[in-house]
């Protein structure tokens, strides 16, 4: 088959993957047998397309649940634990159906310090998946919810994820040296691990557009072989694929098996085939045959946001890399890194917009400072990482001292790049600047000149509503969070919000640079928990919370009261059981509020 061909053959794959009817799946693999026997293309296209329909079918057959009700037994881990909304989310193996477990307070302490592949006896009820959360879920193969009451004895798990497990741990281990917002980054970096990341550290690289970096990928993937390949050379032609093979299953279970890892491992193991029988192969072909492979196994992947991207932005590098390196003017190094990081951008568009509407514009800037360092910084990290977890102490800081200089860089560009008022680019931006290169391939003139031209346009009028935010009336920035801007003041009412990161993601959207007034609606810890991060990333004059709230840098008002903030004016209904108020365009008679928080 051509490397077309193979192109092809991926999207007949993701075409009935997507479609997921239930065709007879005999007659399906035997019309792919056919077209193998006899080498037609297009027949195999076909009959792969029916084959990723029927087995997509059978995937969202199989999601039914377990019988709703009590439950009690032993149960897998096929994740680790994340701390979510202040509960213990995880998901597990029941009777070959997976769950998805929710724990608190002392359920959650004791699930905690449990890694993937171990086993844990639980207790609790079992319920379906919320509609609205099914297809989100889908991807994971979650069948049903387990509310866990009782944590019982835990037991390892088989032997790869014992020695994945390990380490993990190791590498933990050896980075005690490091400010936790480091560790977190290094666990990001090396294993695409995102556990303890904070709230800020989330937004900023989401921001950014650098976020790509704290998952898994082919450079990951290509540095560990590089780590075996003075082994791997010693060894013969069968050998060494058997045993690249071997290294490649067991940094997947190291990293989890997420979409961008299979996707990233697929090609991997392609690619030593290729070299094992001798036909090399491109990196597009590559990326067909393991895109459609894996389709085969899993069709429920192409539903998979993760996987999308991962796919996106290495069919934007094969297919814009060199092109627009011949294209774009300067050094060639420069150029190079460029068209690299506008390749893989313009490749994952067609993902990003639809699913969170907008690309920061900060994201071209922000990789081509923060990618130098990211290479050299998982390299480095992933060859000391075991050495310092395994002798640890003074000798295990000194190892990664040159980790934690390179971690300060990234998250240091990806502070800046967040915080610069230079806008995201939606749906309208990106056809603006496909026109007017398009324009530029068809007028035949200096294209390198044209597509920095196109692109810097663009971005001035990305960045106009940041530097001239206009007013808005109580929209939602966040769910359960609205926005008053009116006058040159801002107030925001957080009421049932408990994501931090989706709060300060509206914020950007918004184009918030301060807050006048925070009104925490809700007593308890949840929305005053989202508020927090807030609060060190966005200067606030004045938080207002509910009577009975324990926060000595907030203010609880007084009721039926009512000042003004530049163009707003506030009334406050009542503060208990919670705060309620009322936000409106203020009157020149409003008296102004204090410029600090009054003594409570």
């Amino acid at each position: 088959m051509s490397d077309r061909a193979t192109v092809v053959l991926a999207l007949s794959a993701a075409a009935g993957a997507l479609a997921s009817r239930p065709l007879p799946l005999g007659i399906a693999l035997a019309l792919v047998a056919a077209a193998l026997a006899v080498r037609r293309p297009l027949v195999l296209c076909l009959g792969v397309a029916l084959a990723t329909s029927a087995l997509g079918a059978r995937a969202w057959a199989g999601l039914h649940p377990p019988a709703a009700g009590p439950w009690s037994g032993t149960a897998t881990l096929v994740d680790d634990p994340e701390r979510v909304s202040g509960a213990l989310r995880v998901v597990v193996r029941i009777g070959g159906k997976r769950v998805e477990a929710w724990a608190r307070g002392r359920a959650a302490r004791a699930v905690d310090p449990r890694l993937a592949g171990e086993r844990l006896e639980l207790a609790g009820r079992l319920q379906e998946v919320p509609p609205g959360l099914r297809r989100r879920l889908a991807p994971r193969h979650v069948a049903a919810r387990l509310s866990v009451e009782r944590v019982g004895d835990w037991a390892p798990g088989d032997p790869v994820s014992r020695l994945a497990n390990g380490l993990r741990r190791t590498l933990s281990a050896g980075t005690a040296s490091l400010p936790d917002d480091r560790r977190a980054l290094f666990a990001g970096f090396v294993l695409g691990d995102d556990r303890q990341q904070s709230a800020e550290i989330t937004d900023d690289f989401r921001a950014s557009g650098l976020a790509h970096l704290l998952v898994v990928s082919g450079q990951n993937v290509a540095f560990v072989l590089a780590l075996v390949a003075p082994v791997l050379g010693r060894l013969g032609l069968r050998s060494r694929f058997a045993v690249g093979l071997a290294v490649l299953v067991l940094f997947g279970f190291l990293t989890r098996w997420e979409p961008s890892v299979l996707r990233a491992e697929a090609m991997a193991a392609l690619t030593l085939l290729a070299t094992t029988i001798g036909r090399p192969a491109s990196s597009l072909r590559v990326l067909a045959l393991a895109v459609s492979g894996l389709l085969l196994v899993d069709p429920l992947l192409v539903r998979s946001v993760g996987f999308l991207l991962s796919v996106g932005a290495c069919v934007g590098i094969a297919l814009l890399a060199a092109p627009l390196t011949r294209a774009l003017p300067g050094p060639r190094p420069l150029a190079g890194a460029l068209a690299v990081t506008l390749a893989a951008q313009a490749g994952v568009v067609p993902v990003l917009v639809p699913v969170f509407g907008r690309v920061p514009v900060a994201t071209v800037p922000a990789n081509l400072l923060a990618a130098p360092a990211a290479g050299p910084l998982t390299a480095w990290a992933m060859t000391v990482g075991l050495p310092a977890g395994v002798v640890g102490g003074a000798v295990a800081a000194a190892l990664h001292l040159p980790t934690g200089l390179l971690l300060a860089w990234v998250a240091t560009v990806a502070r800046v790049a967040a915080s610069a008022p230079l806008g995201r680019l939606g749906a309208l931006h990106m056809a603006a600047l496909g026109a007017g290169l398009l324009a530029t391939r068809l007028l035949r003139r200096d294209r390198g000149w044209a597509v920095a031209a196109a692109g810097a346009a663009v971005a001035v009028l990305a960045a106009v509503p940041a530097l001239a935010p206009g007013p808005v009336d109580g929209t939602e920035v966040a769910p359960g969070a609205r926005l008053w801007r009116r006058g040159g003041a801002a107030v925001l009412v957080v009421d049932g919000t408990r994501s931090a990161v989706t709060l300060l993601e509206g914020l950007h959207d918004a184009h918030v640079r301060q807050l006048d007034v925070v009104v925490v609606a809700r007593p308890g810890p949840g929305a005053a928990a989202a508020v927090q991060p807030l609060r060190r990333r966005v200067p606030i004059r004045l938080v207002l919370v509910p009577a009975g709230t324990d926060d000595a840098d907030a203010t609880v008002p007084e009721p039926d009261t009512s000042f003004a903030v530049g163009g707003l004016a506030i009334h406050v209904e009542a503060v208990r059981p919670r705060l309620r108020v009322a936000v409106g365009r203020a009157e020149a008679s409003a008296p102004p509020a204090a410029p600090r928080s009054p003594p409570r």
